[in-house]
């Protein structure tokens, strides 16, 4: 029986290789041998401190008992107290060298987590060299890459990671940070006495204001709310909801509106998305069409693994697609983030090499959907702690992530992203859409298209209270952005990012649109010709589908199309090719079904600029396609 107490402890502290456990005979001092059965005892009854109390004393009668030193130490690693257990295991070593296998899989394990690499895989391979089952040699050979890219890891870039402050960061653990696209608010979990809640904090001139619970319907003292995402523009929030009332499994995932300063009540997203198994940690794309969430739901690959969900035409959410082997592993995957590049993922995995437990990861996905083998994102940003989570600014230069220090708490840190890590830089529009008579806000239909391929990177609708939108935009090319509403006029923009200069920039537009009326007019803002020709280039096509919806759903409405031009070259030549710049709008109307008495064209030149003709951008104003209500 006495035998039986040490091999059940060191099965159950390991968990793995029951065969290669051995145990020694008892203590020869009796004090020391009660001590440690007391400490077994402890064990079974979950009283962990008691039980490293008696095996302290245990050791102390008996320094030569080997078996409690192996006890001792094995608590120490599984309660994560890793640089305890080191010299424990050590002194089973120096006792008796072949109590078990286990010592040199549990030193090698301690020294891996306390980032003593080189000394840490010596213990490892020799353990290796045991007959394993398939599981225990999948875990052991993991430890053993580990080591050996920490090992042999070079820096990519110089990074310095700063702790956010005391306004946000205290003595509990914080969390998940998420940030609005301004970067002016972060939204995180935060864990008071085992209940987790959401905080907020608002940056000043310099400094992050003092953290408040959100308001509203979100937090509750009864349920733990973490593991969140926030919406570009702030206002929707996916969280993890455990054993909520209205859950489907162990844990959900929910979402909330901000109106009017506060949160609403949770909404859970039911299937697909959510099962009887583990839903979390969701991230959202910037245009929100598609959400990744970490499940352990059967037909995964590993332990908890990364899925996505895309929205489909009738607004909902389509069956979850495992993300496959590129990045999910055998063990666990978590903390997914979809940068606003919307090709860029960022996670956190213990499965991939690197420094041992949670490191943070990143992989681009191709226009077929095949994502990159997963970069480890080095030092300093990962460590032989946990790093739990990671968020990246638009522009890509800025970054937030949780990480453990020595005493195992988690905090926020803000650090610049070096170059070599950086997601491809996105601007973004602040826009608010208005009745152009009343100033009242219009819930109306936002959307972006790329003009060199005419795909939409972009859609949403204007918040009804408020109407205001946020509308991502990759940097590195030419944008139509579109604003309809029915019963007004639509509004036609544009914006030329193909440069990168345009990185980190933010633009702000009040839209303000006209009832449909007589004599109510728009400007297509992108219509595109070859200088000084008249043939519709392909970049035209958004804008002219645009309107040829408009005027399909508007079957009574009939319209003038007028040409403008700027003032350079002569004013005979430019009136020519307004005018017929007017007919090849008119005529791609009529070739998809528009009747010709619907619409009459008119070249006007440069007679009625709208800009000054002085500068490059004023020109560019004046050169416009302008549609006229008639009837």
């Amino acid at each position: 029986m006495k035998l039986l107490f040490a091999v059940i402890s060191f099965y159950f502290l390991f968990g793995i290789e029951a065969h290669l456990i051995y145990a020694q005979l008892p203590s020869s001092n009796k004090k020391a041998q009660q001590a440690y059965e007391t400490a077994n005892k402890n064990l079974r009854l979950q009283q962990t401190d008691l039980a490293i109390s008696h095996l302290e004393k245990a050791v102390e009668l008996d320094p030569n008992f080997a078996t409690a030193y192996q006890q001792l130490a094995d608590i120490h690693r599984q309660t994560e107290n890793y640089i305890q257990a080191i010299p424990y295991y050590k002194s089973v070593l120096k006792l008796d060298p072949n109590l078990t296998p286990l010592t040199k899989y549990g030193l090698g394990e301690s020294l891996l987590n306390e980032g003593k690499y080189h000394e840490a895989i010596a213990y490892l391979q020799d353990y290796a060299k045991n007959n394993l089952s398939e599981k225990s040699r999948m875990q052991i050979d993991k430890y053993i890459a580990d080591c050996l890219f920490a090992i042999n890891h070079t820096d990519r870039g110089i990074v310095h990671l700063q702790k956010l402050p005391t306004a946000i960061n205290t003595s509990d653990d914080e969390y998940f940070p998420k940030l609005t696209a301004d970067n002016k608010t972060i939204v995180f979990t935060r864990k008071v006495n085992n209940q987790e809640n959401f905080f907020e904090s608002e940056l000043g001139s310099n400094n992050w204001s003092e953290a408040r619970k959100l308001t509203g319907k979100i937090n509750s003292e009864a349920f733990n709310e973490g593991a969140h995402c926030i919406s570009p523009d702030g206002k929707y929030l996916f969280f993890t909801g455990c054993n909520r009332p209205n859950g489907m499994g162990s844990c959900d995932i929910y979402v909330s509106k901000k109106e009017n300063g506060e949160w609403g009540t949770p909404h859970n997203l039911g299937a697909p998305i959510n099962t009887k198994g583990w839903e979390s940690q969701p991230a959202i794309s910037a245009d929100g069409k598609t959400l990744y969430f970490v499940s352990n739901r059967t037909g995964g690959i590993g332990g908890y693994d990364i899925w996505k969900s895309t929205l489909n035409e009738s607004g909902k959410w389509g069956n979850p697609e495992n993300l496959g082997k590129e990045i999910n592993t055998p063990f666990d995957e978590s903390a997914p983030y979809i940068h606003a590049d919307n090709k860029t993922l960022y996670f956190a995995s213990n499965g991939w090499p690197g420094f041992g437990r949670l490191d943070l990861f990143l992989s681009h996905v191709d226009t077929a959907g095949n994502w990159s083998h997963p970069e480890n994102l080095g030092k300093p940003i990962n460590n032989h702690y946990n790093q739990t989570a990671i968020h990246v600014s638009m522009n890509g230069k800025l970054g937030y992530l949780a990480s453990q220090d020595s005493s195992r708490q988690l905090d926020i840190y803000a650090f610049q992203l070096s170059q070599l890590i950086m997601p491809d830089p996105v601007a973004y529009i602040q826009g608010q859409v208005l009745d152009a008579e009343d100033n009242q806000p219009l819930a109306a239909k936002i959307s972006v298209t790329n003009t060199d391929n005419q795909q939409v990177v972009y859609e949403d609708i204007a918040d009804y209270v408020d109407g205001k939108f946020i509308a991502t935009l990759p940097i590195g090319f030419n944008y139509a952005v579109h604003v309809q509403h029915q019963g007004y006029l639509f509004d036609s923009k544009q914006y030329a990012l193909d440069d990168l200069k345009f990185t980190n920039e933010k633009f702000e537009t009040n839209i303000l649109l006209q009832p449909i009326k007589i004599g109510g007019t728009i400007t297509l803002n992108n219509i595109y010709f070859d200088i000084n020709k008249y043939e519709l280039l392909s970049t035209s096509k958004s804008d002219l589908m645009l309107l040829l919806a408009f005027l399909k759903l508007n079957p009574d409405i009939i319209i003038e199309v007028s040409g403008h031009t700027d003032n350079t070259g002569k004013k005979e030549l430019n009136q020519k090719l307004s005018e017929n710049r007017a007919i090849a709008v008119a005529n791609y109307l009529f070739a998809n079904g528009i009747a010709k008495n619907r619409i009459t064209t008119l070249g006007l030149g440069d007679q009625k600029p709208i800009a000054t003709n002085e500068t490059n951008e004023g020109k560019q104003l004046n050169r416009r396609t302008e549609i006229k209500i008639l009837k």
